[in-house]
């Protein structure tokens, strides 16, 4: 079995305490979080009323800011995928969390499902009135205009395999979306080991921009663009400075996400990066 080097090691700062190494893999710029947690014992440390996307919480100051936040970018995303399909009707969102995105559906017509594990989540997602069920094979012969995965990659146990059932239920002509963090941004390169966006063990995979262009061409994708998530700089600066100090230090957070986006300008590496893909046909 071959050893691949650690890239970095980091803190569970959510739960447990626990430290983890992150390790390269095959396929560059694809780092894969050691001890990997049992599937059957993932659950634990996502057991925190601080983990906001199960919750629609809003009882601090940093819960405010994301559902603040969360509001602002879901008009954002349907933006951008009616500007990429204007003629979507059946969109998937996977890991849809408490179902907000799900709901804003309805204001544009498009008919939409969501697959989210947590029970909790799930439940507060179909009070809402949201068709959302638990698993992806569950869909099993359906078919979407559009598939989503915002911050949900790196939560998957199989990355390869899941992007094949993903590509199993997008139409031929379909969009693919996917969202995650880039551990090649300023923001990740300042924080280094307290950096926020390496969350683990709740985060088993990390990318980067060559790393998400190998897997998905692996699996049949084409990432046809690609587009920055600036908010996610200053979100992830601010948990980054809680992790590192205790304190939130939202001034300093503030100049670090600023200084990481005005890097990326030049650079392209953002501390969150949208990849839109296709079925590659040739």
């Amino acid at each position: 079995m071959v050893e691949y080097p650690t890239h970095i090691i980091c803190k569970d700062h959510l739960v447990s305490g626990e430290e983890f190494h992150i390790k390269e893999t095959p396929i560059k710029g694809v780092l894969k979080t050691y001890p990997t947690p049992d599937k059957n014992k993932i659950g634990y440390y996502y057991e925190s009323n601080s983990y906001i996307s199960h919750t629609d919480s809003k009882d601090n100051f940093i819960d405010k800011i994301y559902q603040f936040v969360k509001n602002y970018a879901i008009k954002s995303k349907y933006k951008t995928i009616l500007k990429l399909k204007p003629n979507t009707k059946k969109l998937l969102d996977i890991g849809s969390g408490t179902g907000d995105f799900l709901s804003a559906s309805k204001n544009y017509n498009i008919s939409s499902t969501g697959t989210e594990p947590n029970e909790h989540a799930r439940k507060l997602s179909k009070a809402k009135g949201n068709n959302v069920v638990k698993e992806l094979e569950e869909l099993k012969g359906d078919k979407f205009d559009v598939i989503t995965l915002w911050h949900v990659l790196e939560h998957v146990y199989e990355p390869s395999a899941y992007l094949k059932k993903i590509d199993a239920l997008l139409n031929k002509d379909g969009i693919l979306l996917i969202a995650v963090p880039n551990y090649n941004s300023s923001d990740a390169k300042h924080y280094k080991n307290y950096w926020a966006a390496y969350d683990v063990p709740r985060h088993l995979w990390h990318f980067s921009k060559t790393g998400m262009k190998e897997l998905l061409e692996k699996q049949n994708f084409k990432i046809t663009k690609y587009k920055a998530l600036p908010f996610d700089s200053f979100y992830v600066s601010l948990l980054s400075e809680e992790n590192k100090s205790g304190r939130k230090n939202l001034v300093k957070a503030f100049s670090i996400g600023l200084l990481s986006n005005l890097k990326a300008k030049s650079t392209s590496e953002y501390s969150s990066i949208l990849y839109i893909a296709k079925k590659n046909t040739k």
